[in-house]
């Protein structure tokens, strides 16, 4: 599905529009709450649509696209106390445990195993919003450390030009490095991240997809919204997270951080080591 921030891209998104519709859902529901999720609950042709709206916020499209909404009584609620509030307004109730799982035909084994070895640790250093990146020199510092330890560590990013771009920064620092080209398809790209030993990166899909697949995880997380709504979802051994996130204090949502420190940079590599180092440990 092409995606960018502020634009729909219908022409583009017409090939996945037919084939959400040549399904024929009966159901939909959008847990995002945006426009371009209400957009798509609409064109995919389902009959019941449901999402969110928040009263103080009334948009135009959730009034148009959605045929049912749910006004959340907690919107910095974590996302699974989000999702399943949201369901009950079709009687789908909150399973006593929760756990993330993916599952998909790895049929790009061969091609991932050419791509990358078995039992690496892949950092993946880019996430959809700059300020929820770890720059780039923390990176560089965390491949130092691991590199005293012999630990192998092999980096990648997302396929947009932003997040390539912050790989190539990373191996214009370290030209040693292992690094790996974008994946052309969502297949291929998961069946290298269960030829991996242990996954870290900041709150990006990519992390959730690793913890889906039963991979141990490292989430690195700094702003406000993914340390409230994300980071329950897993256990504190699974996360490193900073203490304060000045975003919050901003009104207006941005993908740029507006401080000169960011939240970010203020977790240590140092830090993330000794995390990294805990999960070597239990693995053993």
């Amino acid at each position: 599905m092409p995606r960018q921030r502020g634009q729909f891209k219908l022409k583009q998104s017409l090939p996945f529009i037919q084939a959400l519709r040549r399904e024929k859902f009966d159901r939909s529901v959008d847990f995002g709450g945006n426009d371009r999720g209400a957009l798509l609950s609409y064109l995919c042709g389902a009959k019941d649509r449901l999402g969110f709206m928040e009263p103080q916020y009334k948009k135009l499209m959730q009034w148009l696209c959605y045929t049912k909404v749910v006004s959340p009584q907690n919107p910095n609620a974590s996302y699974y106390d989000l999702h399943f509030e949201l369901l009950r307004a079709w009687n789908i109730k909150r399973p006593s445990q929760l756990k993330i799982e993916v599952g998909f035909n790895d049929c790009e084994v061969d091609l991932a195993s050419a791509l990358v070895p078995e039992n690496i640790i892949l950092c993946h250093i880019s996430t959809s919003q700059a300020k929820k990146d770890w720059p780039i020199s923390h990176w560089q510092e965390l491949y130092n450390l691991a590199l005293q330890e012999r630990f192998r560590l092999v980096f990648s990013a997302g396929p947009n030009q932003r997040e390539q771009n912050l790989l190539d920064q990373l191996k214009s620092l370290l030209p040693h490095a292992e690094t790996l080209p974008s994946a052309p398809s969502l297949r291929l790209f998961l069946s290298i991240l269960k030829r991996s030993k242990i996954f870290i990166s900041g709150d990006t899909g990519p992390l959730h997809f690793a913890s889906g697949l039963g991979i141990p995880i490292l989430g690195i997380f700094g702003v406000g919204n993914s340390i409230r709504q994300v980071a329950p979802i897993y256990s504190q051994d699974e996360l490193i997270c900073a203490d304060n996130c000045a975003c919050d204090l901003i009104v207006n949502n941005t993908a740029v951080c507006q401080s000169s420190i960011s939240c970010m940079s203020r977790i240590c590599p140092e830090d993330v080591f000794k995390k990294l180092k805990n999960i070597i440990d239990d693995l053993k």
